[in-house]
């Protein structure tokens, strides 16, 4: 399978699978919590991780497959996931203050720059 094929089907997939749950969630449970958001982010962290330990363990995997699933599919799906992924390889190679630095920046700043953003589009009326 090409590439860009499989990156563009596992994120054609997990889009429409992130919509589709954060909308039946938000039915479900009302929209004052964002529990359909969690549950995406969530259920994507532990996916993540299964495509991670079953795709890196076997020999001949091909890259396409970690593209469709892991970019592809988890990268549409949640973003999320890729930070937990990212984090764990730099805890898994003994830089765990560089993951804890990649967890708050990613957080903090990320807050700080959407409340700059919006406060800069607004201004710009």
């Amino acid at each position: 399978m090409n590439k860009w094929l499989a990156l563009s089907a596992g994120g054609l997939v997990g889009t429409y699978l992130r919509v589709g749950v954060t909308a039946w969630l938000a039915g479900l449970a009302g929209g004052r919590f964002p529990y359909g958001t969690l549950a995406v982010n969530l259920s994507a962290c532990f996916l993540i991780g299964v495509f991670n330990a079953v795709l890196g363990a076997r020999a001949g995997v091909s890259p396409e497959l970690r593209l469709l699933l892991m970019t592809g599919f988890c990268g549409a799906y949640s973003t999320f996931s890729t930070l937990i992924l990212e984090t764990a390889y730099l805890v898994d190679g003994g830089h765990a203050a560089l993951a804890l630095a990649n967890w708050l920046a990613s957080g903090a700043a990320g807050y700080l720059l959407f409340r700059l953003g919006t406060a800069l589009a607004l201004a710009a009326g």
